[in-house]
């Protein structure tokens, strides 16, 4: 899986240290909504049953492929 600088970095505060590789694969893979911002990236979510089938929030950068961000995403409307 490719990443960012800023994810790897982010990833070491402990409210993103659980979320696992085999999630942020399964939301860029099987996303259940996406979104292309202003400046080129995709947010794409989809549904964690093992986090209480929480939303989990995936930033890729414009080539599609590159993880950004990851998040657990309190506000996610389908």
């Amino acid at each position: 899986m490719k990443t960012t600088q800023y994810f790897r970095y982010t990833r070491e505060r402990l409210d993103r240290a659980i979320i696992k590789d085999e999630w942020i694969e399964h939301v860029i893979r099987n996303p259940l909504k996406e979104e292309v911002q202003s400046d080129g990236r995709i947010r794409r979510w989809a549904r964690i049953a093992e986090m209480e089938n929480r939303a989990l929030r995936v930033i890729l950068l414009e080539d599609g492929e590159t993880v950004h961000n990851a998040f657990f995403d309190r506000s996610f409307k389908e």
